[in-house]
């Protein structure tokens, strides 16, 4: 049974606070942090009243009853006993007047004065009481609360001047108006939580309005609504994440566009040697081409292309999740360049083309070698492929600041200046020059810049001065632990 409650509490606490929007959220907190600002102020005023105002009234009041002492005792000395002040208020209300000093200090002169515990009713509140604490003169209703003073002759205790407290004397109108002041307290703390409510409920829109756009904006972003944008409004953090939202949106769109552009280009290059294999296939078992050495080689060529399609695509999807594999180590790039020179002049020459290349003795530097080795085979082939016949490709190598700087240049047909930013971009082609005729599925140069950057290298192209595309790969130079001095 006493597990009833508090599950209950729980599950409206679960209800009204957790489930709720973030509008309401910061309603419930803002309306609880003032009505508990305002509970604070008003029991602050209570305890301060009832603590110190009424507490420094009463030690107004025992200071004055302490002053008086002295002089009780000495009317007491001289008449021998409470006679002379039962039933004689004059008397009882000389000795309780204060003594005014003369400006010197001197001597004390009686006489009409008042001060501050005067003007509070603290001698209204004295009484004096005998030995056995019967009731002699002043206030008559002396409480169990009154503060007690005993007044001595020749140590022995002859009499006792009582204090009734300040807050035991208040009388019905006081309390009346007490309750007065609590009532205008509570009217002015509801009215004040009626106000700091509206003020609440605006603020609150105001505040959650441009999080409550986004928070829909984001669910319709999550539904493939790639082109919602919001609208920034302002520049503190909402605004900010409104900027963040929308070059977010852009930011998949522009992937989304990609991604689609990736799969149209994937089956197109996929479908074309396969259609090929498959027409060709077909002539075979209808007997249009005879199974000879140049059909052979022809299937063979298909194969090979798509193969090396397949690979291409394979490397490119490792690279761009980051797992092609790198076996880095302290190598000499010049005596790859030059392998790979040689291996490709012959090609160059068939093609009608000339190949010259200007490279240092050595090129130290802390590198894959066989990736580097399929950088430059790519370059190489992509120049092969495009360059028109009677043309030419200049490889040259140099050391600036640490970095080795390979130049490849070479000869028409170029590239338009927009066409260059996007040369590496997958399966991106120069229609005009550069296409598929060629050879070329654009996916060489992509694969070319994934391989640069792994080695925290560069790779740019712009017109060269041959005519053609110069491309130019910037490598940290030096092995491991070493640096390279030219």
């Amino acid at each position: 049974m006493s597990k009833f409650p508090v599950t209950r509490i729980a599950d409206l606490t679960d209800r009204f606070f957790y489930r709720a929007n973030i509008r309401l959220k910061l309603f419930y907190a803002m309306l609880a942090l003032i009505v508990a600002l305002i509970a604070a102020i008003n029991g602050a005023g209570h305890y301060i009243f009832t603590r110190d105002f009424l507490g420094y009234l009463n030690e107004q009041a025992q200071q004055r009853m302490e002053d008086m002492v002295p002089r009780v005792e000495q009317a007491y000395r001289e008449n021998g006993s409470w006679d002379f002040i039962r039933n004689n208020p004059r008397i009882w209300f000389e000795l309780m007047k204060p003594a005014i000093l003369e400006h010197n200090g001197a001597t004390p002169t009686p006489g009409p004065t008042f001060t501050p515990s005067d003007l509070t009713g603290a001698t209204l509140r004295f009484s004096l009481l005998d030995a056995n604490r019967k009731f002699v003169i002043g206030y008559p209703n002396v409480g169990p609360d009154a503060r007690l003073r005993p007044l001595l002759q020749d140590d022995a205790i002859v009499g006792w001047i009582a204090q009734t407290p300040f807050e035991s004397v208040i009388g019905a109108v006081d309390l009346r108006f007490q309750q007065s002041q609590f009532l205008a307290q509570i009217i002015i703390a509801v009215v004040a939580i009626m106000l700091a409510a509206f003020m609440v409920v605006r603020i609150s829109g105001v505040l959650t309005r441009p999080l409550t756009r986004v928070a829909r904006a984001t669910h319709r972003l999550a539904g493939g609504d790639y082109a919602i944008r919001v609208e920034v409004e302002s520049g503190d953090e909402v605004g900010r994440l409104a900027q963040d939202f929308n070059q977010l949106a852009i930011t998949l769109e522009r992937n989304e566009k990609l991604r689609r552009e990736f799969m149209a280009d994937v089956s197109h290059e996929l479908r074309t040697p396969l259609g090929i294999l498959n027409g060709q296939l077909e002539a075979l078992e209808d007997g249009v081409l005879q199974p000879d050495e140049q059909t052979i080689r022809s299937l063979k060529s298909e194969v090979d292309h798509l193969n090396k399609l397949v690979g291409d695509l394979y490397d490119l999807s490792l690279a761009d999740a980051g797992a092609l594999a790198y076996r880095k180590t302290d190598l000499d790039l010049a005596p790859i360049l030059r392998d790979t020179v040689q291996i490709y002049e012959e090609r160059f020459r068939k093609g009608g083309l000339d190949l010259t290349a200007q490279l240092p003795e050595a090129m130290p530097l802390h590198a894959d070698g066989a990736r580097l080795q399929q950088l430059f085979n790519n370059l190489f082939e992509n120049s092969l492929r495009y360059t028109d016949a009677g043309g030419r490709l200049q490889l040259q190598c140099r050391l600036e600041q640490q970095r080795w700087i390979v130049i490849f240049d070479d000869s028409a047909p170029g590239v338009e200046a927009p066409a260059l930013a996007r040369l590496f971009e997958r399966f991106f082609r120069v229609e005009a020059s550069r296409n598929r005729a060629s050879g070329g599925a654009g996916l060489g140069l992509a694969i070319c810049r994934r391989i640069v950057e792994a080695h925290a290298g560069s790779i740019a192209a712009e017109a060269s001065p041959l005519g053609g595309l110069r491309i130019t790969i910037t490598l940290p130079a030096g092995y491991a632990t070493t640096k390279v001095t030219a």
